[in-house]
């Protein structure tokens, strides 16, 4: 009997499931660095949202198809890092696959770190945590009070803008689409540009946008990352709305379709990375301002943009259960299914 061990994280109502692959469960894929790892994962001729099969991604499809997981399932494989200079690496995957970036995944992956002493961290103060990623090495700083943890900020890679005002066709009309790569490449458009507004009621058309969007810019070649293709192609596509500005800057909702039609519960947080690269190069900035960034679950994030291209988004994250997965050899449904 096949057995698999997780603990779960939400980070602003998105779930984060962790498998360590360093102590418990599968071998870690083959490779010299997290990258190389995820490139194997995914397998000979596969894509981050078509991967081969494999024994490790039927542990992942164990963990996000039904009856054990949901279309909307998140998580990670722990893996070794890089080098010394990192905590750990990651996998990151969804219903469809892999993904080379994840910024509520590693605000997640932080607070595990320090739940479980991986990293020590103070009662009062911050902690931080290095995580090896495939697009390379961010930072969860663990903030800590009375002995628990209050937050986490995620510092990303460099995000940096790839086009502007990208025309695209789709179902409701045309949109003017803006492309940053930020760890993953996102499309950005205003939802009203489609006639929608972001909101719960409003979902399958939103998400039914976003598959046009993504399916539209394939072959762009605003789309694609000078280190190739694990990180090149539309990720993401996030429609947003302006929403009046706080006293500390702007402040926008969004719901983020990525891979396959999956919708972020947070406010996604290489998301929102894009968007700062993006309201940076606009100058809606001022000294010391901060994006507020909500969304469709009423969720925040705030984000700022640093020196460099490299930003920092601040959101909360609780536990929220540990899991001992089995299957029978006798189950006929094996690692299950997806409606």
């Amino acid at each position: 009997m096949t057995t698999v061990r997780t603990v779960d994280y939400h980070t602003a109502g998105e779930p984060f499931r962790i498998v360590d692959l360093t102590s418990d469960g599968p071998a870690p894929a083959p490779g010299d660095t997290v990258a190389e790892r995820c490139a194997t994962a995914i397998g000979p001729g596969g894509s981050g949202t078509a991967p081969r099969r494999g024994p490790l991604d039927d542990v992942r499809r164990l963990l996000v198809q039904e009856p054990r997981g949901h279309a909307g399932m998140y998580g990670g494989f722990v893996v070794p890092p890089d080098d010394d200079g990192a905590h750990f690496g990651v996998l990151f995957w969804h219903k469809d696959g892999y993904s080379t970036a994840c910024g509520h995944g590693t605000m997640a992956l932080g607070a595990w770190a320090v739940d479980t002493g991986l990293v020590a961290a103070p009662d009062d103060g911050d902690a931080q945590v290095r995580i090896d990623v495939p697009s390379g090495r961010v930072t969860a700083t663990v903030h800590r009070d009375g002995g628990r943890t209050t937050g986490v900020t995620f510092r990303n890679v460099p995000a940096r803008v790839g086009a502007r005002k990208v025309p695209v066709a789709t179902s409701l009309g045309l949109a003017e689409v803006d492309i940053a790569h930020a760890g993953a490449c996102y499309a950005s458009l205003r939802a009203r540009d489609l006639g929608l507004g972001v909101s719960r009621a409003e979902l399958p058309a939103l998400v039914r946008a976003g598959q046009e969007v993504r399916a539209a810019l394939a072959t762009h070649p605003a789309t694609w990352h000078p280190d190739g293709p694990l990180l090149s192609g539309v990720y993401g596509v996030v429609l947003y709305e302006e929403l009046a500005d706080t006293p500390f800057g702007p402040h926008q909702r969004n719901v983020t379709v990525f891979a396959d039609g999956q919708v972020d519960r947070s406010p996604c947080g290489s998301g929102t990375s894009a968007r700062l690269a993006l309201l940076a190069e606009d100058g809606r900035f001022g000294a010391g301002e901060d994006l507020l960034h909500e969304s469709v679950t009423g969720t925040v994030f705030t984000g700022r943009m640093l020196e460099g291209g490299v930003t920092e988004v601040t959101g909360t994250v609780y536990r929220t259960g540990e899991h001992t997965f089995t299957v029978d050899p006798y189950d006929a449904l094996g690692t299950g299914f997806s409606l």
